[in-house]
């Protein structure tokens, strides 16, 4: 069996509406340089209401890092805030307006669950499925097309780094 590296991509930021965005693009140009396309639509939606999340949740402040981790057959995304309060996952009401986002992040995961980071903090993850289209061979350097939308990731990645994820319970069952 050919074993692929790991992969990883880290941006860190403040969880404002503009800034969400900018990452929705980030994560998108980073699934299609891994060659993930058909990942796309489920993990800007995920990274989304998981910004969202911190953006109307978070205290003390709004800064967060994303991080993406492919490993073999699976992309994991997570998201780490200094707010040691776990989400809840809620049922909300049919009229609601909001409250949606962990039913919404479940619904488009393979899985997802949340753990305590630290003294404060914690990390909210989400993984989808990448087996079928994972390369199994090194990805090719960039073209000089390709570059400029390598270049977002590269101006906010923090850098390359491997963290061993604690095993936390999942809200979906099986």
């Amino acid at each position: 069996m050919i074993s692929q590296p790991s992969r990883h991509c880290t941006v860190e930021l403040q969880a404002l509406p503009s800034r969400i965005g900018q990452v929705r693009r980030i994560v998108s140009a980073q699934l299609r340089y891994w060659h993930l396309d058909p990942l796309i639509d489920r993990a800007a939606l995920g990274v989304t209401e998981l910004l969202t999340n911190v953006h109307l949740h978070a205290r003390p402040d709004k800064t967060c890092t994303v991080e993406m981790e492919l490993l073999l057959d699976r992309l994991t995304v997570s998201v780490h805030d200094h707010d040691p309060r776990l989400p809840e996952l809620r049922e909300a009401d049919g009229a609601a307006t909001s409250g949606r986002g962990l039913a919404m992040v479940a619904a488009v995961a393979d899985s997802w669950g949340a753990h305590p980071d630290g003294d404060s903090g914690k990390v909210v993850w989400f993984t989808l499925p990448a087996s079928a289209s994972a390369p199994t061979r090194p990805v090719p350097a960039l073209t000089p097309h390709e570059k400029p939308l390598e270049a977002p990731a590269r101006a906010l990645a923090v850098g390359d780094r491997t963290t061993e994820h604690t095993p936390a319970r999942s809200a979906v069952a099986g």
